[in-house]
């Protein structure tokens, strides 16, 4: 039985009318979300307040199905001849157009302010410029070059070595292999190139474009450049919806709700991630139609880790646990989102415990998977930092400079080019006492420099 307070809390929201209206006509969970198009487990979700009823199309769905009057779920009237839409959040379309498309006077007055803005963005990220000096290129770390290439190929500048179009498949691959063994150096040389052919190879390869931009986007979230990573996700939302790729759409979804909730959106990132689960495209695509809704879910998680909420943060946990444990010993999409199976549902857990405050219990999450276990290179050194993220937080110093180090065995370049890394290190530096392990991995990462 839900506690007084707890209950105080959900009474009069718009998930409590909804559960009370339900059950005044007798129906299920399942029948209701039949006729919203949602599953019984996220109706479930709406009606307790887990996942916010805030979004105005996911209100009026519930209003439209149940007979629950606009206004009682705080909404006006649709004007006259509005459009209907689907339950699935669309962001407005790009601002910046897809290169290589552009004619006459006005394209090279575009391609001016494009070269422009790119040099305006290289100076305020303290990036280099392509083909401003070789010093400067080839003092640049990995990271750094991988975000000048994107930037260059997405605003479509500079130039790449011709590549066929059947080559790219092939490409791809190798470029989705050095992400997962966090070859940053290798990856700034292949998918900038693989972009710019892309976009050159036309519609027939725009399933393999979209994949290349969600490669994209999974390496500038890393690297924390959300601007890019927006542009890079949308783009890859539309190449897979027009070449019919539903585990693309949904992925690319799942990548717009870790950019919200980097910003901050916490309810528009719950929205995007548990609307896109719910895609029926998912459930009639198999195995990996499950795993992708898994990650949907864990990705959920962690969002509502983000809001201090360890008792919702453990159920989606546990739901998207229990995925992976209907899957079998089995990893899916290992290459388009790092893989799931139950080693990276407990990955996530540790991350989502020290987000909620619980330095402690996200140790004993860590203490309780073997790194080896991970599908990638790049998850295992993300256990390495989700330790000692967890650890400094906790105040243990010690354990926390030893887990960096741990991720730095594993994956150098990875590890270098994280932007949590380089503010955990400039933490530790002004706050205690410092060792020459310490120093030696602030150095090497760029943080001290003298």
């Amino acid at each position: 039985m839900e506690p007084i307070s707890v209950r105080a809390a959900l009474e009069n929201t718009p998930g409590d009318l909804v559960r009370r209206t339900r059950r005044a006509k007798g129906m299920t969970l399942c029948q209701l979300g039949q006729l919203t198009g949602y599953s019984t487990a996220q109706v479930s979700r709406y009606e307790r307040g887990i996942s916010p009823l805030t979004d105005v199309m996911v209100l009026r769905r519930f209003a439209t199905a149940l007979g629950i009057p606009s206004q009682d779920l705080g909404l006006t009237e649709l004007p006259r001849h509005s459009a209907a839409t689907g339950h699935y959040p669309r962001l407005p379309a790009p601002t910046v157009e897809i290169p290589g498309h552009e004619d006459g006077e006005d394209a090279v007055r575009r391609r001016k302010l494009l070269a422009n803005l790119a040099i305006t963005a290289a100076a305020a990220a303290g990036a280099p410029i392509t083909g401003t000096s070789r010093n400067s290129t080839a003092e640049a770390r990995p990271g750094e070059l991988l975000v000048a290439g994107l930037r260059d190929a997405m605003l479509g500048l500079g130039t790449s070595p011709p590549l066929s179009p059947d080559h790219l498949p092939g490409e791809l691959a190798r470029a989705v292999a050095h992400f997962n063994a966090s070859s940053y150096g290798s990856l700034a040389l292949r998918l900038p190139r693989l972009i710019r052919a892309g976009h050159q190879a036309g519609a027939e390869y725009h399933a393999v474009l979209a994949r290349c931009y969600l490669l994209a986007t999974r390496a500038l979230i890393k690297v924390d450049e959300p601007q890019l990573g927006w542009m890079a996700a949308d783009r890859a939302r539309q190449l897979a919806l027009a070449s019919g790729a539903p585990l693309d759409v949904a992925e690319a979804a799942r990548q717009q709700a870790v950019l919200a909730r980097q910003a901050g959106w916490h309810d528009q990132s719950l929205t995007l991630a548990l609307a896109a689960a719910d895609d029926p495209a998912l459930r009639e695509a198999g195995s990996v139609g499950i795993a992708q809704r898994g990650l949907l879910i864990q990705c959920a998680a962690y969002t509502v880790a983000h809001q201090r909420d360890q008792e919702g943060m453990r159920q989606l946990t546990k739901e998207a646990a229990a995925i992976a444990d209907e899957l079998g010993g089995i990893t899916h999409l290992r290459d388009t989102a790092g893989g799931f199976n139950r080693a990276t549902v407990q990955l996530h857990l540790i991350s989502a415990e020290y987000k909620v405050g619980d330095p402690s219990a996200a140790i004993a999450a860590a203490d309780a998977l073997h790194p080896m276990t991970l599908p990638t290179v790049e998850r295992r050194a993300l256990y390495h930092v989700d330790k000692a993220t967890a650890y400094a937080q906790w105040g243990r110093r010690e354990e926390c400079v030893g887990a960096l180090l741990d991720a730095e065995r594993c994956a150098a370049e990875e590890t270098h080019a994280r932007p949590a890394v380089k503010a955990m290190l400039n933490g530790l530096l002004v706050s205690g006492r410092t060792t020459p392990e310490l120093r030696g991995l602030a150095a090497r990462v760029g943080v001290l420099t003298s």
